[in-house]
């Protein structure tokens, strides 16, 4: 029943990361219990949290529970964890770190790297879609990106970014295709970006743990809620299902809630 679980996955337009993950719960599952019963279900999940995390614990359950619906056997359906949330953000780059790291980006004129953390912390997009972008978009001063069921996010490129690029990509002579490419022309992998972005911490003293793509997303939307309180326009602009999974940005970092603390504190 694995290949024709794979086609539905598929069918359903759920992205490579996700269906990979979903088969490995399930192939796991098949070579450690015989039979697929309530009691060895609920073994499987006392391993899994044994050795897991609760946020994997839960994507394994996830992914079993949507092959349990897929053969007909809902009435198996586990439960996931429930997730305590942190009443802070952790590991988001300061807005003086962003700042400072294009400084020293343009320094070094390292045009190509300059640019791929702009549109790290101007988009809002994440490593998989920061990719994808190409000379046309810059024109455009947009990318659509088309989801799940046939819907269609847009990433806008502010104004002033787009005219930035355009003269950078002039200098560079693209005139099509990516932007963000290696020394042999090819496409720029989320692994080389994430290896290259520590590489900048350890050079220039920047905390490792906030170097890595996913904090200038997270950047954008905290600067994009400082200068227009709009959150339900923000979870549109990330991509986000629910509003309740952009509401983590009207926190503060743990580093933002020390300096508060600090300052007000003072009896």
């Amino acid at each position: 029943m694995i290949e024709p679980f794979r086609q539905q996955l598929i069918k359903e337009e759920l992205s490579v990361n996700t269906i990979t993950a979903y088969l490995y719960a399930v192939e796991d599952f098949t070579r450690k219990y015989p039979s697929l019963t309530r009691e060895n279900l609920l073994l499987y999940k006392a391993e899994q949290i044994e050795r897991f995390k609760a946020k994997t614990v839960n994507l394994r359950i996830q992914a079993l529970n949507k092959y349990l619906e897929f053969i007909g056997k809902s009435r198996l359906r586990l439960k996931p964890l429930k997730l305590q949330q942190r009443m802070y953000l952790e590991n988001v780059i300061s807005n003086a770190d962003y700042q400072y790291l294009k400084s020293k980006l343009r320094a070094e004129e390292a045009e190509l790297w300059y640019f791929l953390v702009r549109f790290l912390g101007a988009t809002g997009a994440r490593i998989s879609e920061l990719v994808q972008f190409r000379a046309e978009h810059v024109r455009a001063g947009y990318l659509d990106l088309y989801t799940k069921g046939g819907k269609v996010r847009r990433i806008f490129i502010p104004h002033e970014l787009c005219a930035e690029a355009r003269g950078w990509l002039h200098r560079s002579g693209i005139a099509c295709g990516y932007l963000f490419l290696d020394k042999r022309g090819r496409p720029l992998t989320p692994r080389a970006i994430r290896h290259k972005l520590q590489r900048f911490a350890h050079q220039w003293g920047i905390n490792p743990k906030v170097m890595h793509p996913h904090s200038f997303r997270h950047r954008y939307a905290k600067n994009f809620l400082e200068a227009f309180n709009d959150i339900a326009l923000l979870a549109d602009l990330m991509g986000h299902e629910s509003i309740e999974t952009t509401r983590i940005y009207l926190r503060r970092t743990a580093t933002e809630q020390q300096a508060i603390v600090d300052k007000v504190i003072t009896w």
